[in-house]
């Protein structure tokens, strides 16, 4: 029996210095929706496979040992005190994967991938540590902040509509399961059938997971994926195997791979960046609907639990996903459940944490492997697609007035471009549109005629309207 919280209050822990410890059974109930889709969904995470095998030059066993430490990583968030799904840093995939093109597969691709994942180790530690990160939440103008958010999830979906992305090799499946993972998480129309049917509301406890199985069955059917060749037993990673691939077999990166390395990582931490601020909301959204429990999204914590997990991957598995705050779509659906009330799930901690530790625990069991081996790449696929539309939405939803969304807009574009700068450029430019274009004033205070200009544009778009 799970210690009881009191209403309206905070969920308990155990606190450890500026962590909050939160164990399964102990502190909070199992979910069996999110294990249903942690059994289904932490392929997402096999996904990496083929990226480690092509750009790190390893084999398949050595790699799946690799999703193992990735695994104990994704539970440590809940653990710790923080209630956010974690994941990669998915939007920089790409730009890690040109970062990495520039070195041979083996040795060489593997000290780059440290240098690079040992760099943003330091910026979210230092941040967190420092409490700089929590103050970046407040300083960095909301245009800005929401461009990167929209064009983060522009990024992702450009990559998978491109000529030669997977929906151009496998249309049929992948949008049949984005079309009903969209409708059972986003529709207004499938919200309206909750409040009726009690089948509708369980399908939708389980998230993106008929979406999944949807585009998988799909896939199988018409061909565009073979079917698996299912085998019995307990998976056998080679950790042993593994150890040759690690930066204690090849050696120390030398100092010019750590400068090289530098605008990738400040590159990987905007993005992360966007993907607290994208939580964060999630969260603030579905606390003002739970009156039940207080959710505490402390962000230099949420800072120092990704620079944890980035250093596990840095020594453990040099990880080309990176280790990123937030898998944007499974925090979605857990978020839409919560705010479902407690019965459907009695803490934020108890989703988010119930949903990762069932995805290590599929991670051992070898008809899941098998059989979802073939079709790895329509998990990340409806990742991507459902965390653009979360980006979108979210980060349109902050801006305030014509102005803003303006700048945003362009920030959006900008990040969105198929250029490895082409954050940096957006930084730029919303910094320079901020000052040239928002403020009344380029020097000294401007808040109350801020408010002034801000409270006219919004008469002046109901009037319009």
């Amino acid at each position: 029996m799970a210690i009881e919280r009191q209403h309206g209050a905070e969920h308990p822990y155990w606190p450890a210095g500026p962590f909050k410890i939160r164990l399964p059974f102990i502190h909070y109930r199992w979910e069996f929706p999110e294990m249903i889709q942690g059994f289904i969904m932490f392929v997402v995470g096999l996904a990496m496979i083929p990226l480690l095998q092509k750009y790190l030059g390893m084999p398949y066993e050595a790699a799946l040992a690799f999703t193992f430490i990735a695994g104990l990583g994704y539970i440590l968030p809940a653990l710790l005190g923080v209630p956010m799904v974690p994941g990669w840093i998915t939007p920089a995939i790409p730009v890690v994967i040109l970062f990495l093109g520039g070195y041979e597969p083996g040795p060489e691709a593997i000290k780059a991938m440290f240098a690079l994942q040992i760099e943003v180790t330091l910026i979210f530690l230092i941040l967190g540590l420092t409490g700089w990160g929590s103050k970046l939440v407040s300083v960095i103008p909301n245009s800005l902040k929401s461009g990167i958010i929209i064009g983060a999830g522009i990024a992702a979906l450009m990559g998978e509509l491109k000529t030669g992305g997977r929906l151009d090799s496998t249309p049929i499946s992948l949008i049949a399961g984005s079309i009903v993972a969209a409708y059972i998480l986003f529709s207004l129309s499938f919200k309206n059938v909750l409040e009726q049917n009690a089948f509708a509301r369980k399908i939708a406890n389980f998230g993106m997971v008929p979406g999944m199985a949807v585009a998988m069955i799909v896939g199988w059917i018409v061909g565009e994926y073979p079917l698996p060749d299912i085998q019995w037993g307990i998976t056998n990673p080679d950790f042993g195997l593994m150890a040759d691939y690690l930066i204690f077999a090849t050696g120390m990166p030398d100092i010019d791979m750590f400068l090289l390395a530098i605008p990738t990582a400040l590159i990987a931490y905007v993005i992360a960046f966007g993907d607290i601020l994208v939580g964060r909301t999630l969260l603030e959204r579905v606390d003002r609907e739970r009156q039940d429990e207080k959710i505490e999204v402390n962000v230099d914590r949420v800072h120092v639990v990704t620079a944890m997990r980035n250093a596990l991957h840095a020594f453990l598995a040099p990880w080309p996903g990176l280790s990123g705050p937030l898998f944007t779509a499974v925090h979605a659906t857990v978020a839409e459940r919560y705010a479902m009330g407690r019965k459907a799930m009695d803490s934020i901690y108890s989703g988010a944490g119930t949903f990762w530790i069932a995805g290590l625990m599929a991670l051992l069991c070898l008809p899941l492997v098998t059989m979802f081996k073939p079709v790895l790449p329509i998990a990340l696929s409806l990742t991507l697609i459902l965390t653009a539309y979360i980006c979108i939405m979210v980060g349109m939803e902050q801006l305030n007035n014509p102005t803003e969304r303006g700048v945003a807009g362009i920030v959006a574009v900008t990040l969105a471009m198929p250029d490895p700068k082409s954050t940096v450029y957006a930084i730029i430019i919303g910094l320079v549109l901020y000052f040239l274009i928002e403020r009344p004033k380029l020097l000294g205070k401007h808040e109350a005629d801020q408010e002034v200009i801000f409270s006219g544009e919004k008469e002046n778009e109901q009037q319009a309207s």
